[in-house]
């Protein structure tokens, strides 16, 4: 009976010295260690950082450039290719000779310039069917075109339609190239054989000359001097000349008729053809210093 109270007062000893444990101090010698916090990683310099600034905004600044270009593509190619214009004014499709109506006189309206010299449309435009210069020897000069270019290369045409220029009157023309001589030195004003030619300026009639096709004689050729530019004679060719007409005879532009317009396909090869409905037949318009001019 003896040993179990034994046990339970060594039981209650011990609890007793562990609670004292608890309260006694710390020990000399012993300290108590703190948790430690992660070492922070090295300051970036400045300069690095800045590098590194200038580097993404570098980049922002390239993706912003490429987007743009993308978007001025889009719209360069949209428009270009578009089939609206506001300035084109295609010709009316030309009539059958034989049944030709009088148009009357044309509008006064400015095809071609030289300086102050202005080259007024000599046919109805009803009846007008192309323009197209070509290059010229024989001291012709050449003629600055008013219009639209009606078969210019795409980035010509790309820039015009964008930013505007290419002129305003509603009238196309076409290079149609030519070997030697001034380019832009011919004017070729296409309209159906049998339409009426009237002065493209103001002046005085100083020659009626044979015009010779392969040793044939094809109408007449008239120099008119033109009354603001007196040292300049202006040549029309491919036309027959209207009776009344004679050297010294005094002309206005646009109100004067001169002649009408030969049928000359079976002739000569007509480029103007190219871009008509028909033979390509015109009346050609050359512009020369009166010095140069061999007038018999």
């Amino acid at each position: 009976m003896g040993e179990p109270a034994l046990s339970l007062q060594s039981d209650r000893t011990a609890r007793w010295e562990a609670a004292e444990r608890l309260w006694l101090p710390a020990e000399e010698g012993v300290a108590t260690v703190h948790a430690m916090r992660s070492p922070r990683p090295p300051r970036q310099p400045r300069a690095e950082r800045q590098r590194r600034a200038q580097a993404r905004k570098r980049v922002r600044r390239l993706a912003g450039a490429a987007v743009l270009a993308v978007a001025l593509s889009i719209t360069l190619l949209v428009t270009a290719f578009s089939s609206h214009s506001r300035w084109v004014v295609p010709a009316a499709a030309p009539a059958p000779a034989n049944r030709l109506l009088p148009a009357g006189p044309p509008s006064p309206l400015p095809i071609a310039v030289h300086g102050p010299l202005r080259v007024l449309l000599p046919v109805p435009q009803e009846r007008l069917t192309a323009i197209g210069y070509y290059s010229s020897g024989d001291g012709a000069l050449p003629l600055s075109p008013l219009g639209s270019e009606a078969n210019q290369g795409f980035v010509s045409r790309t820039i015009h339609r964008v930013f505007g220029g290419g002129g305003t009157n509603g009238l196309r023309y076409y290079e149609l190239g030519g070997s030697g001589g001034q380019a832009n030195a011919g004017l070729a004003v296409g309209a159906p054989a049998g339409t009426d030619v009237y002065t493209p300026v103001d002046g005085t009639v100083v020659g009626l000359t044979d015009y010779v096709v392969n040793g044939r004689k094809f109408g007449k050729r008239i120099d008119i001097q033109p009354a603001s530019s007196p040292s300049f004679v202006l040549s029309l060719t491919q036309l027959t000349p209207d009776p009344s007409l004679k050297v010294g005879s005094t002309v206005s532009a646009t109100t004067t008729k001169v002649g009408t317009i030969l049928n000359l396909s079976r002739v000569e090869g007509q480029s103007l053809s190219r871009y008509t409905q028909d033979a390509g037949n015109h009346v050609t318009i050359e512009l020369r210093r009166s010095e140069t001019l061999s007038i018999p």
